[in-house]
Formats: C-alpha cells, sequence, structure tokens
C-alpha cells in the first residue's frame, strides 16, 4: 500500500477549506474547542481565515494525560473513546457558557485521536469528536486504515471532521470532502440533550443513556436494581458494588443520576452529559428529576436501591423529615407499597467497617434493609477523595 503523504502547506489552504471556514466564521455560533491527540491543523484553519475573533472563544491542546484528566473530571480506562470526546465537548460548552455573553449560541467541540508518530503503535489510528450544542450531541467516530497515510495526512483527515463536526453543530449548508480510503466509515450519530431539560421542568421523568450513548425516555427498560449516586467521578467502587449486587440479587443493576438534589443547585444538562459520558460502553445511566427514594420508588416499582451506608444513616434521620416521626412512617410505607427495598454497601469509620446491621433502625424498617457483609464487599474509596486528589 502506498503511503499517503501531504507535506504541500497550500493544499493544507484549500479554496474549499477556506469557503468551509467562511461559512463558520459568518454564523453567530462561537466555540470553545478541546482537542487531544490531534486536531491543531482545525484551529490553524479556523485562524487562517479572517474572522475567527467573532468564532473562538478559546481553544485548548490537552496533551498530557493529566491535562485531559484535569478537563474531564475523571480518569478513563481508554483516552480514545466515545464517552472521552462527549466529556470534553460537554466541558468545552460549560466553559463557553462562562466565556460568552448570555443568550449566545454556543458549540462545545471536544476531539481526542490517537495517529501515527515516530513509533509504531499497537492499537487503532483512531478519533472520537463531539460537538455539544443546546439542541443535542453529535457523535463522529472514525478509524483510519494504519499505514495508509502518514501523521500529516491523519492529522488533516481528523482536523477536517472537527471543521465537520463545527459545520453540522452550526446547521451550515453544504458538504466538507474526505480523503477516505476503502473500509474507512465516518459513523454519526445525533441525541437529543433538550430531552434533559424537558426532565428538568418535570414534563418528563426519565432520560435513559445507553451504553452506546443513544438518550430516550423510556424507563420502562429499568427492571432490577439501581444504584444512585452523583458520580462525580464514576470509581471502581461504583463498578465492584453493580457487579457483584447484580450476582448476590440476581438482577440486572442499572445507574441513576438525578439532576435535582434536595440540598444543591440543579445539574445543568451540559454536566449531567459529563457525567454520564463515563458509563458510555460500560452500563446504561437513567436521568431522573427525583432527589428523593419516595419519588423514585413511584418511578421504579419493584426496585432494589443499592446505597452506601452513610446514604443509608440519613434515610433514617428524623431531621430528614422535619423531626416528625408519622411523616418519616408515611415516607417508608410509600417505598413498602411499591415493592422497593435498600440494600446497603458499607464503609470505614473511626476504625471501624460498618454495615447495615449497624444501622439504628426503627422495628418497623428492618424487612426494608438489607446488604453487603465486608467479605462480600469492600473498597474504601469516595468520589470526594478522588476529585481532591
Amino acid at each position: 500500500m502506498a503511503l499517503r503523504s501531504s507535506h504541500n502547506l497550500t493544499d493544507l489552504f484549500s479554496d474549499e477549506l477556506t469557503a468551509v471556514v467562511t461559512a463558520i466564521h459568518n454564523t453567530p455560533e462561537k466555540i470553545v474547542l478541546e482537542f487531544a491527540g490531534a486536531g491543531s491543523l482545525a484551529l490553524a484553519w479556523l485562524h487562517g481565515v479572517g474572522g475567527s475573533s467573532r468564532t473562538i472563544l478559546e481553544a485548548t491542546d490537552r496533551y498530557a494525560s493529566a491535562s485531559l484528566t484535569e478537563l474531564i473530571g475523571f480518569r478513563p480506562e481508554q483516552f480514545v473513546s466515545r464517552g472521552v470526546a462527549v466529556a470534553m465537548a460537554a466541558a468545552a460548552y460549560q466553559r463557553a457558557q462562562l466565556l460568552a455573553e448570555p443568550e449566545t449560541r454556543l458549540v462545545g467541540v471536544g476531539c481526542t485521536a490517537t495517529i501515527a508518530t515516530d513509533r509504531t503503535k499497537r492499537g487503532r489510528h483512531r478519533a472520537c469528536v463531539a460537538a455539544y450544542t443546546a439542541a443535542g450531541l453529535l457523535i463522529f467516530d472514525l478509524t483510519l486504515v494504519k499505514g495508509a497515510r502518514d501523521r500529516l495526512a491523519e492529522e488533516q483527515v481528523i482536523s477536517r471532521l472537527i471543521l465537520r463536526a463545527i459545520v453540522e453543530a452550526s446547521q451550515i449548508g453544504g458538504q466538507l470532502s474526505f480523503a477516505l480510503v476503502e473500509d474507512e466509515i465516518i459513523e454519526t450519530s445525533f441525541e437529543p440533550v433538550s430531552l434533559l431539560e424537558q426532565l428538568l421542568t418535570g414534563s418528563i421523568q426519565t432520560v435513559m443513556l445507553s451504553p452506546v450513548g443513544r438518550l430516550s425516555t423510556d424507563e420502562s427498560a429499568v427492571n432490577g436494581a439501581i444504584v444512585s449516586g452523583s458520580f462525580n467521578p464514576l470509581h471502581q467502587g461504583h463498578r465492584q458494588m453493580a457487579r457483584i449486587a447484580a450476582r448476590k440479587l440476581d438482577r440486572s443493576v442499572y445507574f441513576e443520576l438525578p439532576l435535582l438534589n434536595a440540598d444543591k443547585p440543579p445539574l445543568a444538562p451540559a454536566e449531567a452529559i459529563r457525567r454520564g459520558a463515563q458509563f458510555l460502553d460500560f452500563a446504561p445511566l437513567v436521568f431522573t428529576g427525583a432527589p428523593l427514594f419516595t419519588q423514585k420508588a413511584q418511578i421504579f416499582p419493584n426496585t432494589v436501591f443499592i446505597v452506601g451506608y452513610d446514604t443509608a444513616v440519613r434515610l433514617i434521620e428524623p431531621r430528614f423529615y422535619h423531626d416528625d416521626p408519622a411523616q418519616m412512617r408515611a415516607a417508608f410505607e410509600a417505598i413498602r407499597a411499591a415493592g422497593c427495598r435498600f440494600f446497603v454497601a458499607g464503609r470505614v469509620k473511626d476504625d471501624r467497617f460498618l454495615t447495615w446491621r449497624d444501622l439504628a433502625l426503627p422495628d418497623e424498617l428492618h424487612d426494608l434493609f438489607d446488604g453487603f457483609t465486608e467479605q462480600e464487599f469492600r473498597i474504601d474509596l469516595s468520589s470526594t477523595e478522588l476529585r481532591q486528589k
């Protein structure tokens, strides 16, 4: 196979590219661009045509893994993946919201890629690009035929893919050509993140994010057990808890991220998508607007809610029921009537490992609580500690 090369710099600023970039600069959208591994030519093209000051708010090359991890808020198992690109785009959109004036039309773009370098790579040469707007999330996935191009030629293809993401996110007409070789296909998808706005307004109850990145409103797909949390970040303790619970309970295990919290501001859709990106290629995640377990029980009847020890302690604290025993009894009766119960994961406190057996449960609630023993599950991790690190 002949190696394709691109060393003529005049080819890098062709008439077609100039026209595309000019069209981008003539739209009202303002962009924050985050890229890792490839994508620098896209930024050069955007700056190479007059008008980039109307378009670019900020662009950052996240070449060090620590820089990328800092941006997305978690350390991924694979740095080149749809989940990472989505998290980058969502973080870029949040950054754009900070930099731009209110009511500005914004695009957050994330690109993560691995391409040819000065050493032989074992894995695939691949790029994942995502563009986040108020209306939806565009995802592009491309695997390059290894050895078909040199580094510069691969960089050109990936940078064109970034421009295509901006063009489609900005709803600009026209197509950008790609010099793809046989067996190379750009896989694309669009997900309506506006569903999350409907969730916040209460017009729908749930939004499901599938492991392949599909957003839907079918909560009937959830039937089994649910791990509820903020997942900032998702960590190995959550993953292992779900695996062991699925085996012990003989149920499918889902994750739930409520956008509303009794003690905190609502979670913005972009932040919800950033956190949800951790679940792509791993497990289904359901977003809800239900901060209380009484509400969750109504949405997901006959469900086992898997909770940490600290959450279980809060569940039986009278202060969360206005110190009214009758209100507390009514809440748990509603949960019992929905066929729901709790399964508790223990934790270390004051050098002692505490399980559900250590909870100060009223007699009438014992049937609603069960849990892991220390031998079945113990991982001394917390999302707070991971964020601090």
